[in-house]
């Protein structure tokens, strides 16, 4: 058992539980518990202490043995605790011996990831998404809330009672409010399709900011865009989705959405309520992949992330590794060997703005192929024409010698009929074709 000492203030004492299977090695049971001690800080709590167990499969009745939970038990009841947080998601039942065992409350990661989600979501969106998640988790441990009243043994004549008949008008009502929400959630989705329709009528492309929690992604968006996201140290610090316009040095708008951070065991449950958040990373066109490659834990948290894509549905999208926070780990040639295991990986300081030009340049690399590569003639009195060419276009070559000015151009192809009569040849693998 090992004790954790934490130096801040906290109105809740939590002790942390963690199950270290024989197909697990011990230093990840231990950084997955540090993670939670990372998450039960993050939802207020003071850490007191962890115990770790080890079993060949959880116990069906307790998730960790008898024995083991008498022995972690004395420990809380000596140290005071009032929650112990165990490290996987306990079924009801178990939750519920648990709870006679420790004399105190009982919460599983997924319990916890719901509570920080409920202090951080700001919009009615994301309190709508958290409320959604904390129901679906209530909903089967519902009896566990009403122990208080006399427990029904069954048998002829002992059927039925004032509790069972509370649970069931609380099931209801909890199902009640978890259709109604599906219902406002299903009005946001229809809301976002509108908003999604009328970036794709100015054929704006849409780039998504993803990546483990903590790992930069609102910082990089604010040093992209200028914006004043709220970027904090603490895990899960920003919930709702936030979209800003970014201009290229191609003269190419794209928007830019900042996501909900991702992490290892995220419930599946808590996946399923922020669909309506995370369809803006299926919609994407590219993904903008922000690692934290500072932390010793990297590559596994990449593979986290991916495996959350694959179950939203946007695996395989075109995607810029952005490896994060170099203002921690560089000069060590650490990004020489993730940048040869991902050629068009950047890396950056979100903090420091060290990369950012370079990754605004990989941008407008990635994006270019939405855009016609044209010759145009524009006569020389048409100024405003020209003018107009630099604002919205990417123009690679001039000459003003002649007639009429001459230009190559990569045109967003929603402009390609404001210049249509200036138009003279595509160009095609650096070759002219005629246009017409």
């Amino acid at each position: 058992m090992k004790a954790l000492i934490s130096t801040h203030s906290r109105t809740e004492k939590a002790f942390l539980i963690g199950l270290e299977l024989k197909s697990a090695t011990s230093w990840a049971t231990r950084e997955s518990l540090d993670e939670l001690a990372e998450l039960a800080a993050t939802a207020g709590a003071t850490i007191i202490g962890d115990g770790v167990q080890k079993l060949d499969a959880p116990v069906a009745g307790t998730f960790i043995g008898s024995g083991k939970a008498e022995e972690f038990a004395a420990y809380c009841k000596q140290n005071n605790v009032d929650t112990v947080i165990f490290d996987d998601e306990l079924s009801p039942a178990q939750s519920r011996n648990l709870e006679t065992v420790f004399n105190c409350k009982v919460l599983d990661r997924t319990a916890l990831i719901l509570d920080i989600f409920a202090q951080r979501a700001r919009t009615k969106e994301g309190k709508l998404q958290v409320e959604l998640a904390q129901l679906q988790h209530l909903l089967p441990r519902l009896t566990r809330f009403w122990g208080h009243l006399s427990r029904q043994s069954g048998g002829i004549g002992m059927r039925g009672g004032e509790g069972e008949s509370q649970l069931e008008s609380d099931r209801r009502r909890v199902q009640e409010r978890i259709d109604k929400i599906h219902e406002e959630l299903e009005t946001v989705r229809r809301q976002r399709a509108t908003q999604r329709s009328g970036r794709q009528r100015a054929q704006w492309p849409l780039a998504s900011i993803v990546g483990y929690t903590n790992a930069g992604k609102s910082t990089l968006l604010n040093a992209l865009t200028g914006a004043a996201v709220l970027a904090e140290d603490k895990l899960f610090a920003t919930l709702d989705p936030t979209t800003r316009r970014l201009r290229l040095p191609t003269n190419q708008n794209v928007f830019l959405t900042d996501t909900v951070g991702f992490i290892r065991k995220l419930p599946h449950g808590l996946v399923e309520a922020f669909k309506a958040t995370l369809e803006e990373v299926v919609q994407a066109e590219l993904l903008l992949h922000v690692v934290d490659l500072s932390h010793p834990l990297a590559d596994e948290q990449i593979v986290a992330v991916n495996n959350v894509l694959k179950e939203i549905g946007a695996e395989g999208k075109p995607t810029i590794m952005v490896f994060n926070k170099m203002d921690k780990f560089g000069g060590n040639g650490l990004l020489a060997k993730y940048t040869e295991l991902f050629p068009n990986g950047v890396g950056v300081s979100a903090k420091t703005n060290e990369g950012i030009d370079t990754l605004v340049q990989e941008l407008g690399t990635q994006l270019r192929p939405v855009r016609d590569f044209v010759e145009l003639r524009v006569p020389h009195e048409n100024s405003s024409v020209v003018a107009r060419l630099h604002e919205v276009a990417q123009v690679t070559e001039r000459d003003y010698e002649g007639e009429t000015a001459r230009f190559k151009a990569r045109i967003p192809p929603h402009f390609r009929a404001e210049f249509a009569p200036y138009i003279v040849e595509e160009v095609v693998n650096g070759n002219a074709v005629d246009a017409k």
